[in-house]
């Protein structure tokens, strides 16, 4: 599976601030979100869910061959059976969540490259993790002081932030990402705590034209790219 620009936006911009022991990154693909926030921080323990089997293997493989193995660990399991299984509470739970929208422009594009293959296709659908189900097990795995960090698209952005305050899950910081300054708004990343704030809101433009990218994208991911 390609990385996209999603996971990587998501695991560059949330917030360590709080200095976390334990972080899980839910639907974790190839482990892309995982493996930047154990880069970024020191948490001890950094667990992610993956139910696709061939992305499974490639998150466990990704994980042993980096520099923080020791630190990582995949479930191969679905998001109701972690729940159900685990009593780990943690202090960042993030998740780049199956939806169908148009991608943003990627950083490192192949030419000719196939954007959706069948098990890509299955795994962007939106049923593979309906909202409401992440959102509630966020809430019942998620530390009293903990974040909650998504990425969506920007017009499920007030739906999801009305869901997320059933469980009393409040925004406190909104990041609106758009391709260029003049395309629409097409994600919205969220963090969420239990803590009602007033949030802070933040907008991220990509690129200037066709692979000129902005220099706040550039210094939100460079640590994460190997040509930028």
């Amino acid at each position: 599976m390609k990385i996209g620009t999603d996971g990587v936006l998501l695991g560059a911009w949330v917030s360590i601030k709080n200095n976390p022991f334990s972080i899980l990154d839910i639907g974790a693909g190839t482990g892309i979100i995982a493996l930047q926030l154990a880069q970024r921080s020191n948490a001890e323990m950094v667990d992610a869910i993956e139910i696709d089997e061939n992305a499974y293997e490639q998150c466990v493989d990704n994980f042993e061959n980096s520099p923080w193995g020791d630190r990582l660990f995949c479930y191969h399991a679905s998001l109701e059976e972690f729940v159900e299984e685990i009593e780990e509470k943690y202090d960042i739970i993030i998740s780049n969540p199956p939806f169908y929208s148009p991608p943003l422009p990627s950083a490192s594009p192949t030419k000719g490259e196939k954007i959706i293959s069948t098990s890509r296709e299955l795994a962007r659908f939106n049923d593979a993790l309906p909202f409401d189900e992440l959102i509630e097990s966020a809430s019942q795995l998620l530390s009293d002081e903990g974040i909650f960090a998504v990425i969506i698209p920007r017009k499920e952005e007030e739906n999801f932030i009305a869901m997320a305050s059933e469980v009393n899950l409040f925004p406190n910081r909104i990041c609106r990402v758009r391709g260029t300054e003049t395309s629409e708004e097409k994600r919205s990343m969220l963090e969420f705590s239990f803590e009602k704030i007033s949030p802070k809101i933040e907008n991220l433009t990509i690129e200037t034209s066709r692979h000129i990218y902005t220099e706040e994208y550039q210094n939100l991911v460079q640590d994460f790219y190997l040509k930028m």
